[in-house]
């Protein structure tokens, strides 16, 4: 029998979510290098779990989809089974006038194909969610995926990783980057806006009337339906004001606060194939 079991716990998947209380730039805290593939479910944006398995069964040539019909009972599929409809009975529809359906991130990145198209590699991080998408359907990235995806990267392809600070001798900067490699993650460090490279991971440090002319930084201030996250920046970088799932505010956090987020952007660039290039900033 695969080991699944219930979570016990609120999921610290902060997708849309904020880690407040850390000072303006700093690191997102320890973090562990998984080895094995690990299978999560869960619902309103990692608030509630469903299932968990840090070691589920994989088969050679799994997909995402094959992966969840694996491990965890009583999923349903629609449209030939290519769309995930319901798991552990939470079904994809409206619930008091809302939409509501399951999403899915590999290695803390939601893909732009369907869970019968994502192949799992070894050591992904695959993570199914139950929550309402009346603000957006997209939220490009997520944080408590860490240290996903700079461990294993997205789709298969290991990315290099960049950390961009305000000021790369700062303390901050360098904890940043200590922390990176102390996961085995070697990380280039330097001035924001200066690595124009795609298919890189950027970490952006700094105050946020800095960080916000960063094009994909922007994204924060035009609120989750541009950037996935459900909280806004102040564009004097003086306040943060959380948002709930429906994308209204709950709180609004003052001076001495942060925000760590995720989010993606599509650049100019393309790649071999064609397909436009993602520019992932945490």
């Amino acid at each position: 029998m695969p080991r699944v079991r219930a979570l016990r716990r609120s999921a610290a998947i902060a997708a849309v979510a904020l880690l407040a209380a850390v000072a303006a730039g700093c690191g997102a805290g320890a973090g562990t290098a998984p080895s094995q593939t690990e299978l999560l479910v869960t619902q309103d944006f990692g608030a509630h779990g469903v299932a968990q398995d840090d070691q589920p069964k994989v088969g050679g040539s799994d997909t995402v989809m094959r992966l969840l019909q694996r491990n965890v009972p009583k999923v349903s599929t629609r449209y030939g089974g290519g769309f995930v409809q319901s798991i552990d009975g939470l079904s994809g529809g409206r619930k008091a006038g809302r939409p509501f359906d399951w999403f899915f991130y590999v290695n803390g990145v939601e893909s732009s194909q369907g869970a019968t198209s994502v192949k799992v590699h070894a050591g992904d991080n695959v993570w199914w969610d139950y929550h309402d998408w009346g603000v957006t359907d997209r939220v490009p990235a997520v944080v408590g995926s860490f240290p996903e995806p700079f461990l294993h990267g997205v789709d298969g392809r290991k990315l290099p990783t960049r950390v961009e600070c305000y000021d790369p001798k700062s303390a901050a900067c360098g904890s940043i980057v200590d922390k990176l490699t102390s996961l085995g993650l070697p990380a280039f460090k330097g001035g924001i806006g200066t690595s124009f490279v795609a298919d890189t991971l950027r970490i952006l440090v700094g105050p946020w009337v800095v960080l916000r002319g960063d094009s994909t930084a922007q994204l924060l201030e035009k609120g989750p339906a541009a950037s996935g996250v459900f909280a806004k920046p102040a564009g004097n970088g003086k306040s943060i004001t959380l948002l709930d799932g429906q994308g209204k505010p709950t709180r609004t956090l003052g001076a001495g606060t942060g925000l760590v987020a995720a989010t993606t952007a599509q650049i100019a660039s393309k790649n071999e194939d064609g397909k436009s290039s993602q520019d992932p900033m945490w």
